[in-house]
């Protein structure tokens, strides 16, 4: 369960899945306010989170593992979704400005090459926002919401991840504080407990967010031999579908 695109969507027309759609939106947009003119890609299940960006941002596409499988999104107009190898995705090198990977990195299997690909794909001045389950918070507890599945990981885990792969953390951010319930009763009270959880029970939020720019000038990729290795790599993998802004060739 929760392993599909399919049931991710059903979680997401959820009362339960709306409340929590709704405080992680408000975490990202404080942290990305104007995307205006930017290019932004969605990474994993993001499509809950794109869609504020939808009039604002120059250009919003969204990739879903193929192993997840895609919905068609958005419903009232042309399909922005593909599906894709995590591994090589069909984007050009430094042409995204805004990386959001959500439902993505839960599987450890997965992370290297995740990661390897976002440095890749993001711009010189790109910046990244990952949402994870937190490894002590109650969400990571239940299986009964996609929080519930695959790895999840503390904020230190995460800022390490990062630095391994040449990514730069910068803003760090805990949230979906109120318990994973279906009692419509206690999800109204969701803002309540999204402004008194940091204070008196950081450590058990549901939810890690941590925004990332891209380190430049580092030596070597982890896993590759050389930073010659590491340009070499990046350039086997991917030329296919360019993000160009509107009017480039």
């Amino acid at each position: 369960m929760y392993t599909k695109a399919i049931d991710l969507r059903e979680f997401y027309d959820s009362v339960r899945g709306r409340v929590a759609q709704r405080i992680l939106r408000q975490h990202i947009r404080s942290l990305w306010p104007n995307t205006a003119g930017l290019r932004m890609l969605g990474l994993g299940y993001a499509v809950p989170y794109l869609k504020p960006f939808l009039g604002e941002a120059e250009r919003v596409i969204s990739l879903m593992p193929s192993h997840q499988g895609a919905i068609f999104w958005p419903a009232e107009d042309k399909g922005l979704v593909s599906m894709v190898n995590e591994a090589e995705l069909p984007i050009e090198t430094n042409s995204v400005d805004r990386l959001l990977i959500v439902h993505g990195l839960q599987g450890y299997e997965s992370l290297d090459a995740i990661l390897r690909e976002s440095w890749r794909v993001l711009s010189g001045q790109g910046r990244l926002i990952i949402l994870v389950p937190n490894r002590t918070g109650i969400w990571a507890q239940v299986d009964a919401t996609p929080f519930g599945h695959g790895a999840p990981y503390s904020m230190g885990q995460l800022r390490q991840h990062l630095k391994d792969y040449l990514f730069v953390p910068e803003t760090a951010l805990r949230a979906l504080f109120v318990p994973p319930t279906t009692s419509r009763l206690m999800l109204t009270t969701a803002p309540v407990w999204e402004k008194l959880g940091p204070k008196f029970i950081s450590a058990f939020a549901g939810v890690n967010i941590i925004e990332a720019s891209k380190q430049l000038y580092a030596g070597t990729m982890v896993g590759a031999t050389s930073p010659t290795a590491a340009l070499a790599h990046r350039r086997r993998i991917a030329q296919t579908a360019p993000m160009t802004r509107e009017g480039e060739s």
